[in-house]
């Protein structure tokens, strides 16, 4: 079976991709400090299938110095160890043509054609793919139709500046609707699936 892919986005109503300070931000845990929906729906539901994370290298130095299992502070929830620990086993591709090495285990750095990349991947045995940056990679990977489905953090701040999702782009790429779900703070989580070529998308 050909790997899914799914891209992650986190964005402001503004479509920036950034996260702001607001009532609630600092909230993703239930009691007593479990994972909540976001974090769930994002993340820890998909520790399962998923078995390779695609980053840009801002995002993958970022994660390797916050949220890998050395970067983990004594009093983090265990919901976040868990999530250190699957980003330590999987297997992670760093997209850089800067970064020359890392010694984060499991990964590997690649460089090249954002397409090329993601089919090379796709024929790769394993689970399910996540694409995990920022608004430069999403924008192209959404300019590319590359994803089979999107998962989209929504929250309720119209920043008004950084970094932009929705770039002028030539051609159309039209998502289908397939689920939302309403956060405690006002955030979205938006699931919509590509619609390729015949209008087939992926299953929710």
């Amino acid at each position: 079976m050909t790997r899914k892919v799914t891209a992650n986005v986190y964005m402001t109503l503004d479509g920036r991709g950034v996260f702001p300070t607001y009532p609630g931000s600092d909230a993703h845990t239930g009691p007593p400090g479990e994972a909540d929906e976001f974090f769930r729906t994002m993340w820890a539901d998909r520790y399962k299938d998923v078995t390779t994370v695609v980053m840009g290298r801002r995002s993958f130095t970022g994660h390797q110095r916050v949220h890998s299992t050395k970067g983990r502070k004594p009093t983090d929830p265990k919901f976040l160890f868990d999530y250190s620990r699957f980003l330590d086993q999987v297997d992670k591709v760093c997209l850089s043509r800067r970064l020359k090495k890392t010694d984060w285990e499991n990964s590997r750095i690649l460089k090249g054609d954002l397409a090329r990349i993601v089919a090379k991947l796709r024929r790769e045995k394993g689970g399910n793919i996540i694409l995990e940056g920022g608004p430069r990679l999403i924008s192209e990977v959404i300019r590319l139709n590359l994803a089979d489905d999107y998962r989209i953090f929504v929250m309720p701040v119209v920043y008004g500046r950084g970094p932009r999702y929705w770039n002028p782009m030539t051609t159309q790429t039209n998502l289908k609707f397939l689920s939302v779900s309403h956060m405690p703070y006002g955030e979205l989580l938006l699931h919509y699936g590509a619609v390729r070529k015949g209008g087939a998308t992926p299953s929710a």
